[in-house]
């Protein structure tokens, strides 16, 4: 079959395929018809996770899943945008891992918000100025993002959604390896990086500066300077990637969480999260515990922060197996609070691929 015949072939198939997409999106709109209709939520978490489910489960390739999720990703975001304009709000600025998360979860259909802050990302949730905003929560190698857990005592927005991101950190500068003086990251980078800092940049000064994206820019404009950021950003700022995957360990993963308003529904792997303080006594931790294990729920984190309120008071927040409409996680949540001075539940939502 001649290279002139398969082209004939291939623009057939994308005639098909635009015709397709279109009605697909007649339907989109359709749909969103309904929704304002009845109030319901633009951005729903469980048929995301199911439509990714059945399209993964028809493939039979050559095409990989990933592949297959990205295009999805996309078509759903115009979908998302057809229905309702969206703005989604996450820790800026531009180009940093967040706002790669939050293009990996909306796709590059919908409105986004750069904040300042963590802060400032729950603030515009809050406000009704976005309909979504994304947040780190924790990183396999260091741990849990405080501030994003303190926000949670106060703020009233729930857990909609989260998403995984695999983090790879490279070196991005405009001169040799050897001629860079000062490196720019923001701590927790550098944290990840130790290792191969200490074996390959023992003699350059690291300097740490809000994100990995203001450390791009100053490096774009310092001779001799180098930025420990994302392949995002040095496409932004005119950076050449000197080491690729600086990372000390191959598995460096971030959770992000969406924070909104939305009430997600179970799918049948999900994921509870709440937060609660106790009374202070011996052994009130152990016992606030054992009603999980009484019905043989996974917890998957336990995170304890200092309530600010009161000398020695703390707040336990912890992810369990399972939706809060579950039967069990709803038992075992009951006699929970009966020992709790505090109890809430931040959300259920469907757990990260």
């Amino acid at each position: 079959m001649g290279l002139s015949n398969l082209r004939k072939q291939i623009d057939e198939l994308d005639r098909r395929l635009v015709e397709l997409l279109n009605r697909r999106a007649q339907l989109t709109l359709e749909i969103g018809k309904i929704k304002r209709e009845t109030r319901g939520s633009v951005y729903v978490p469980n048929r995301e996770r199911e439509v990714y489910a059945k399209v993964l489960k028809t493939s039979r390739g050559p095409l990989k899943d990933e592949a297959i999720r990205a295009i999805y990703r996309e078509i759903m975001s115009c979908a998302l945008s057809l229905e309702k304009p969206m703005r989604i709000a996450y820790l800026g600025p531009p180009a940093t891992f967040t706002h790669i998360a939050a293009m990996y979860k909306f796709g590059s259909q919908v409105d986004y918000l750069d904040c300042k802050s963590i802060s400032d990302v729950f603030n515009e949730v809050e406000k009704g100025n976005v309909d979504y905003g994304v947040v780190p929560i924790e990183n396999s190698i260091e741990g849990a993002v405080s501030h994003t857990l303190d926000m949670f005592i106060d703020s009233q927005a729930k857990v909609c959604s989260e998403a995984s991101l695999e983090i790879k950190h490279n070196l991005l500068a405009n001169c040799k390896k050897s001629e860079v003086r000062k490196v720019y990251s923001n701590p927790q980078v550098f944290g990840q990086c130790r290792i191969w800092l200490e074996s390959n940049l023992a003699r350059a000064e690291l300097v740490e500066v809000s994100s990995t994206t203001r450390a791009a820019e100053i490096a774009a404009r310092e001779k001799f300077s180098a930025a420990i950021a994302s392949d995002l950003a040095a496409k932004r700022y005119g950076l050449r990637i000197v080491a690729r995957s600086i990372e000390d360990s191959p598995h460096n993963v971030t959770r992000f969480l969406i924070i909104g308003e939305t009430l997600t529904q179970p799918t049948g792997k999900d994921k509870t999260s709440i937060m609660f303080s106790i009374k202070d006594r011996v052994g009130a931790l152990h016992d606030m515990l054992v009603s999980f294990k009484k019905y043989k729920i996974n917890l998957t984190k336990i995170e304890s922060r200092p309530s600010k309120r009161k000398p020695w008071e703390y707040y336990f927040f912890v992810d369990l197996e399972g939706h809060i409409e579950n039967k069990k996680v709803k038992k075992a949540l009951e006699e929970l609070s009966k020992d709790c001075s505090y109890l809430k539940v931040l959300g259920s939502y469907p757990v990260s691929e």
